[in-house]
């Protein structure tokens, strides 16, 4: 009788491989399916919840003490506040810092330190950053619980975060770039606003987007700087008082009465659709601006 032909080592080290790169993928695509299944189950439970008071009457009317009257109108204004003047504020600064910090500071001591600092407060909890607020702002500087104190309070949340991203769309820019500028003649500025800025704008739009997806769900340093949780006016001007649709929700969700949960389900589904328009906002710029710079 002729032996059977045994399987070379080869062979059965591949189908091993292969059987591990199958139980890795199945790993990974179940790691990513379950949170997105407990997501969708979350925000249908909510969206079920709040279908009754989502409409246009809802967006547009003041809160009230009776929960079927009750709107999100200030909150919703003064998040567009908020939004507004914490971009004006944290956003050129945090690109400048970036631009510093990547393009023209020498390795120091110095600068070891500032971005280990930068580092570290990107993640420091929120509420730390809205203490910071209550005391500097709302008190030394005299601002009192005004829009503009809200604004640089979640300007100095933002701003650690806009920094890190924008030198890490800065890295993305290839080296020869630069030096192909540096030999046609140009400087280091000239070099930055024309080549460098205009390549890694996607990423810095994206990071700068995302961030502020971020801040217009914060509610801990609102509460701590002693936003309103209950406003029936719109503000006139940036010293007025005002509250967000973080801290309306709250607001809502801390009553008895299950009207008020409703209308907080309405809220809560008011901001998811915020943010994923923002989010959305910053996924359809990035494809563009990759698109008209390798095109």
């Amino acid at each position: 009788m002729r032996a059977k032909p045994t399987a070379s080592p080869d062979t059965e080290l591949e189908a091993v491989s292969r059987g591990a790169e199958r139980a890795f993928r199945a790993i990974c695509l179940l790691a990513l399916a379950l949170p997105l299944l407990l997501l969708i189950a979350l925000f249908a439970n909510v969206l079920v919840d709040a279908w009754p008071r989502l409409g246009w009457d809802f967006l547009t009317s003041f809160p009230s003490r009776h929960a079927v009257s009750a709107g999100i109108l200030p909150a919703l204004v003064g998040s567009a506040y908020l939004m507004v003047l914490t971009t004006v504020m944290a956003i050129p600064v945090g690109v400048a810092a970036a631009l510093y910090l990547e393009e023209y500071a020498r390795p120091s001591r110095l600068t070891s330190l500032i971005e280990l600092n930068i580092s570290t407060l990107a993640g420091v909890p929120s509420i730390l950053y809205g203490l910071l607020g209550l005391e500097v702002f709302v008190r030394v500087l005299g601002l009192g619980r005004s829009v503009l104190a809200g604004a640089a309070t979640l300007s100095l949340l933002l701003l650690p975060m806009v920094i890190m991203a924008s030198r890490e769309a800065l890295r993305t820019v290839p080296r020869s770039l630069r030096e192909a500028s540096f030999a046609l003649g140009a400087d280091l500025w000239p070099t930055l606003l024309r080549v460098v800025l205009p390549m890694a704008l996607p990423g810095v739009l994206t990071g700068i987007i995302l961030s502020l997806a971020r801040a217009i769900g914060e509610t801990a340093p609102l509460i701590t700087i002693g936003a309103l949780t209950y406003v029936a006016f719109l503000p006139e001007s940036l010293r007025d008082t005002f509250t967000a649709l973080p801290i309306q929700i709250f607001n809502w969700v801390s009553r008895p009465q299950a009207e008020f949960h409703v209308n907080a389900a309405a809220g809560i589904v008011v901001l998811l659709a915020l943010m994923l328009l923002l989010n959305g906002v910053a996924i359809w710029l990035r494809m563009r601006l990759q698109r008209r710079i390798y095109w």
